[in-house]
């Protein structure tokens, strides 16, 4: 079973009228053969004066107050899409995410807002303590770009302790897992990492995590993810834990859950506008994740 072409149309045509302007730049980019120039333009208007991303680059929130997890939200769009630089990490984003580091050397998830915007209530409850799903992929930007910086000795350090800590409680979160991956496709200490990866596999693979309730409300959303959700094209680190008949089947149903406009769906978003928001991101999900696997009509 493929989207249509009908189908897809009426996608690109919801991103493109109710979307925000990154995800637009993003669909133009890997669906119209756009550059990159435009995807960087559309991060960098989250920019604050002090290095950091705000605005509400995720949706849940709209304060424009920086934030560590958009500032890796920003830089994993402008890496995704292959505009990021060396030079762009040492002077746009590393003085930030310095500024911000704790003792114990990595960067928080979020900071407690000090302003009062509209934001969902867990913006207002943050501990602001050393994060894995922040430092990991920050680290491992850094060594995929082959820098040296002081900031990454501690930084690791702090690592190798959370993935020791946590082991796989956290395995749930299809958001943070690619994270972790980063640093763990990068690191240098490809033994520990090897170790780490499998240990996911088996945790993802064996404890319940993947949701087989198709007509779940929240199939593939946060907390219910689907095998999709780890297993983003052919190529994923964890495709290997699925047969072809289960990634075939999580395929249907997904394009099964289009809705008559065109849209993906979530349940986020505090308020209308941002429930729009949210279901561009979400659209924008499902047609890449289609388009990797080549199931889309021409």
């Amino acid at each position: 079973m493929k989207l249509t072409k009908v189908n897809y149309l009426k996608a690109r045509d919801f991103i493109l009228a109710n979307a925000r302007m990154i995800e637009r730049r993003l669909f133009q980019f890997y669906f119209e053969n756009d550059n990159a120039e435009g995807v960087y333009h559309a991060v960098y208007a989250y920019r604050n004066q002090d290095g950091g991303f705000g605005h509400g680059m995720e949706p849940d929130t709209a304060s424009p107050e920086s934030q560590p997890l958009f500032s890796i939200m920003a830089l994993e769009t402008l890496d995704d899409v292959g505009y990021l630089t060396k030079e762009i990490i040492r002077d746009d984003f590393m003085p930030y995410f310095e500024s911000i580091t704790t003792e114990k050397g990595g960067i928080p998830w979020m900071l407690k807002p000090k302003s009062n915007y509209p934001c969902e209530a867990h913006f207002k409850t943050v501990k602001e303590r050393s994060a894995l799903s922040t430092t990991a992929p920050l680290l491992g930007v850094l060594e995929k770009y082959k820098m040296d910086l002081p900031w990454m000795i501690k930084a690791e350090q702090f690592v190798w302790g959370e993935f020791d800590r946590i082991k796989d409680k956290h395995v749930f979160c299809y958001l943070c897992v690619p994270r972790w991956l980063m640093f763990l496709k990068h690191t240098k200490n490809q033994k520990t990492a090897i170790k780490t990866i499998n240990n996911l596999k088996h945790a993802i693979g064996n404890q319940g995590i993947i949701c087989d309730d198709k007509s779940d409300e929240g199939w593939g959303l946060y907390g219910k993810p689907h095998r999709l959700n780890y297993a983003i094209n052919y190529n994923s680190v964890f495709s290997s834990l699925f047969s072809s008949e289960e990634i075939e089947s999580d395929l249907t149903a997904l394009i099964s859950k289009q809705k008559d406009d065109g849209r993906w769906d979530t349940w986020y978003g505090i308020s209308e506008g941002t429930k729009l928001e949210w279901a561009g991101i979400q659209t924008l999900w499902a047609l890449k994740v289609l388009k990797n696997y080549g199931k889309i009509e021409n």
